[in-house]
């Protein structure tokens, strides 16, 4: 098990998280990749922290749905890949996503929260800060958003 010590001395930490199919595959989706907690975490504990890799300028964020905004402007023109298990969190509604992140823009690197608890063998949700407006999450937002 990670200690604070040992969890504080290193960018990028995931070791109590695992990825695996998504609990959401269908046959209409076909197979898909979601992150799931390796243990139980109480309401508010960390569960990931890693680093950001800024894309090169010019780079379309919105053709590519394993991308990252990076940034609080808008119309967003900063994309960046995380580290670790991150790509691989699904989202969800924010009433029902079980996690958070925390961006620290300036400084490329993020910390990913427990908003509930989660019990270990739960798939890691938390919402899409660019869901309703990237041009590659347009089908994905309207499956999440079906009911509203």
């Amino acid at each position: 098990m990670s200690t604070s010590a040992d969890i504080e001395a290193t960018k990028i930490w995931c070791s109590n998280v695992v990825v695996k199919n998504s609990s959401f595959c269908t046959p209409e989706t076909g197979d898909f990749d979601g992150a799931f907690a390796k243990v139980d975490f109480a309401e508010g504990e960390l569960i990931e922290k890693g680093i950001m890799r800024r894309l090169p300028e010019g780079f379309n964020g919105h053709e590519c749905q394993e991308c990252f905004t990076w940034s609080t402007e808008r119309p967003n023109k900063t994309w960046a890949m995380g580290s670790g298990c991150s790509p691989y969190y699904n989202t969800h509604k924010s009433a029902n996503a079980n996690t958070r992140m925390v961006r620290y823009f300036d400084e490329d690197r993020f910390e990913i929260f427990a908003k509930t608890d989660i019990k270990a063998g739960e798939e890691l949700l938390h919402t899409y800060i660019s869901l309703g407006w990237r041009e590659c999450f347009a089908p994905l937002n309207e499956i999440v958003n079906k009911d509203e």
